[in-house]
């Protein structure tokens, strides 16, 4: 039994993706807007009869799992479970029957603290503080209270313990939920407090933020959750089940420190705005938040904490390809703040973002007394230990420069003391920033190789303009081994359906079969050929461009004898170029 196929034996790939975005006939295809970019002519096409989808603005596709790990930001083993649930099918009867108790730990833990929510939006509904705390005092709409599912926990030390145990829960169970205290027998983990409940990207409830809602000098302002078998601060990411589709608009995200800041900003149409556990960013949020954007900018308060965060955060930004950035609030303001004196001063903080490492600059800029030579020595030193974190030399010597025109000294000297500081310590090995303009030259040569691939795949007399095609042109695995499959299968037919050497890339051969659909077949044997010929030029061209500046790169800094081997390496992709 396979859990995968049997999901896909039970549900259709136009029913997954219809309930995502409207689709329309397109002949035996589908046609809709892709959810991936803001275009306003359908280019996503879903083929029912192959079971995949393409999205041709962004170029990415695949079946029905791939689809809800790109639009949910889910890793597959989120999403087949996502999937089966709508398919009705028991993941567990799949499991080993340690893992099947896993799971079905798991699934009570959830029903558990979904049960719990209810129980706290009820009882917030008949206290009167709360409700003027949140309505009056937090100004939020009854709308936004609903949507977040705010709620008020009970001063009583035990009436939610009481009132789970009437629906079937053991107190061993609300235990493992982080529902009931450690510390007092029987007793809630809540009382008394405004509840906001955590929920993951999914929508389900993992665990709570609760606030005092009283001034008590002997209580703490927040209490959360415990860590759960499915609440981990450290992944979990607040608000991002709601913010997804706001993300996807706005193209950044805004990451701030409080959970009511995200409520309030969502109220006011500002709905790319999340929050993590204070100051703690992790990599494995920015993981989270990197399967929706590159753009993340930071709203932290602007103190010692805040700045201790950013340096933190600059090296798993660069690790997990994120372009990392700094929103400057008002010194003693927050998001919520500004919000309420005028929304429009929160949206101008967010697109007036500062690089973090220019922004961490002018922080110690602002600290450091520059008119002392210890002053000037102890910026130095901080700025440098940021900049030798990052992969690029180019940056570094940007941010060396940097250096050297605020403190008056040699550039050359400040970058020996960074070379110096390099090689005195272990460094970081960290991914360069991606910036846009990157992407979109990525996208345009996955687009021109599938598209050779889907000629040269459905047109067996084309499959020569391969013949000068190598692997280390091509992006992916899936079109190096179809690239290897064709070279030595030439005689291969398409029409006959897919061979069995081809079944591990079968998504990937369908992908390229709808292309060819939507694209070539109504041209004639001499357009294709042209359309081929263009497109194996522009592989070989961006190939030799590439080579040949990591080939100058090297030459900088090479032995005599290697350099007569780049040399040479170099005039034969130039007699490459010039046979195309």
């Amino acid at each position: 039994m396979d859990a995968v196929e049997d999901t896909k034996a039970r549900l259709s790939v136009e029913d997954v993706i219809g309930e995502y975005i409207q689709l329309k006939r397109a002949g035996s295809n589908y046609r809709g807007l892709s959810p991936f970019s803001n275009e306003k002519t359908p280019s996503l096409m879903v083929s029912p009869q192959k079971q995949i989808w393409h999205d041709f603005s962004s170029g990415k596709g695949g079946n029905m799992f791939s689809f809800v790990m790109e639009v949910e930001g889910l890793e597959f083993k989120a999403a087949l479970e996502l999937l089966a649930r709508k398919a009705g099918i028991d993941l567990s009867k799949y499991q080993t029957s340690r893992n099947a108790k896993n799971s079905q730990d798991k699934e009570r833990l959830f029903s558990a603290n979904d049960l719990a929510a209810k129980f706290y939006q009820a009882h917030f509904s008949k206290n009167q503080d709360a409700i003027d705390y949140i309505f009056k005092n937090r100004r939020f709409s009854k709308d936004m209270a609903l949507t977040f599912r705010l709620g008020y926990s009970p001063q009583s030390g035990s009436a939610l313990n009481n009132f789970m145990k009437k629906n079937g829960y053991s107190e061993k169970e609300l235990k493992h939920a982080g529902l009931l205290s450690q510390n007092y027998k029987s007793g809630d983990m809540f009382r008394g407090r405004i509840m906001v409940p955590l929920m993951d990207v999914q929508g389900r409830v993992i665990g709570f933020t609760a606030r005092i809602l009283f001034s008590d000098p002997n209580a703490p302002k927040y209490i959360n959750t415990p860590q759960t078998l499915i609440y981990d601060k450290s992944r979990h990411v607040f608000g991002l089940n709601l913010a997804k589709e706001g993300i996807r608009k706005a193209k950044f995200t805004v990451v701030v420190e409080g959970n009511l800041d995200v409520i309030a900003s969502h109220q006011v149409g500002i709905s790319q705005v999340v929050a993590t556990a204070g100051t703690a960013l992790t990599e494995m949020h920015l993981k989270a938040l990197s399967r929706f954007t590159s753009d993340v900018r930071l709203a932290f308060d602007q103190d010692a904490a805040g700045i201790a965060a950013t340096e933190r955060a600059i090296p798993i930004a660069y690790k997990t390809g994120v372009n990392l950035s700094i929103i400057d609030i008002p010194t003693g303001k927050d998001p919520d703040e500004l919000i309420k004196k005028d929304p429009s001063l929160w949206e101008q903080a967010i697109n007036n973002h500062i690089d973090a490492q220019d922004w961490l600059i002018s922080q110690y800029e602002e600290r450091a007394d520059l008119s002392s030579f210890a002053g000037r020595d102890q910026f130095k030193q901080a700025v440098l230990a940021s900049v030798k974190r990052l992969e690029s030399a180019g940056e570094q010597g940007l941010y060396a420069k940097k250096v050297a025109n605020i403190l008056g000294y040699s550039e050359e000297a400040v970058k020996d003391e960074l070379r110096l500081l390099k090689e005195g310590r272990s460094t970081y090995k960290i991914a360069r920033k991606i910036e846009p303009s990157i992407d979109k030259s990525r996208l345009e040569i996955k687009k021109a190789q599938d598209h050779l691939m889907a000629i040269c795949l459905v047109n067996q007399p084309l499959r020569y303009y391969l013949n000068h095609i190598m692997p280390d042109m091509l992006s992916d695995n899936h079109a190096r081994s179809l690239l290897k499959f064709l070279i030595e299968n030439p005689d291969y037919s398409f029409d006959r359906g897919t061979s069995q050497e081809l079944q591990t890339i079968a998504d990937y051969v369908n992908i390229l079969s709808l292309q060819y659909e939507e694209l070539y077949q109504d041209l004639g044997l001499l357009e294709l050929r042209n359309e081929a010929s263009r497109l194996q030029v522009r592989l070989i061209e961006r190939y030799v461009k590439t080579k040949k500046k990591l080939i100058t790169e090297a030459l900088k800094t090479t032995t005599e004898t290697k350099t007569d081997e780049l040399l040479k390496e170099a005039r034969a992709l130039d007699e490459l170029l010039k046979t195309h």
